[in-house]
């Protein structure tokens, strides 16, 4: 039986630039019931870096276990270097208890966990055009100029599965993009298969 009392799992997705990192944080400082997704990694932790907190360290012959034993959401293995995923048992440990959770990821990871958690409510962030897009990877100024343009390609890609979505936000004013992402993630609580004990309870006239 389901009920509004448990978490919604988010994902958050969008090209480089478009702000969706910072419209997480500001969703997270918003509202004390959302937590960001951890991720487990097979790479070195940095000093500053706390198990379980900033990821979940593993080494490769435990990943690739969890791999086998079908424990993560989504994975990736990055230049046949490092694997990174979204362990399966600590989303739905946190949506248990009744808090939301944001998974920022990119487009491919976001599909296959629309495959393996067909709850999730998927969010494209947009820019308000390509333009703007671009201006704000040069206003970084963080990357060559061909660094760039080759973001600014992978941008339109990533575009193409908009459609794929349940929803897309355009991030043109930061606030009103936070807005629009908490006002979905209350509608979502609302939906009628999400409160069942609720309707159940309407329909067999207990009060």
């Amino acid at each position: 039986m389901r009920n509004n009392r448990e978490g919604l799992l988010i994902v958050i997705s969008g090209p480089s630039g478009v702000g969706k990192g910072t419209v997480c944080k500001c969703l997270l400082e918003n509202n004390k019931n959302f937590k960001v997704s951890v991720s487990a990694t097979t790479r070195e932790p940095r000093k500053d870096e706390i198990e379980g907190v900033n990821y979940f360290f593993k080494t490769k012959e435990e990943f690739e276990k969890m791999i086998k034993n079908n424990e993560f959401l989504e994975y990736v293995d990055v230049f046949g270097m490092n694997y990174y995923g979204t362990p399966r048992a600590y989303v739905e440990e946190e949506l248990r208890a009744g808090n939301d959770i944001i998974l920022e990821i990119d487009v491919q990871g976001a599909m296959r966990v629309k495959e393996t958690f067909p709850d999730a409510v998927t969010v494209f962030i947009a820019p308000p055009s390509m333009s703007t897009l671009k201006s704000r990877l040069i206003g970084r100024g963080t990357e060559s100029q061909e660094a760039v343009e080759k973001r600014f390609a992978q941008a339109f890609e990533e575009l193409k599965y908009i459609t794929k979505y349940d929803y897309v936000v355009i991030n043109s004013v930061l606030l009103k993009a936070v807005s629009d992402v908490e006002s979905i993630i209350k509608a979502e609580h609302l939906r009628v298969f999400r409160n069942t004990d609720i309707t159940n309870k309407i329909l067999g006239g207990n009060e």
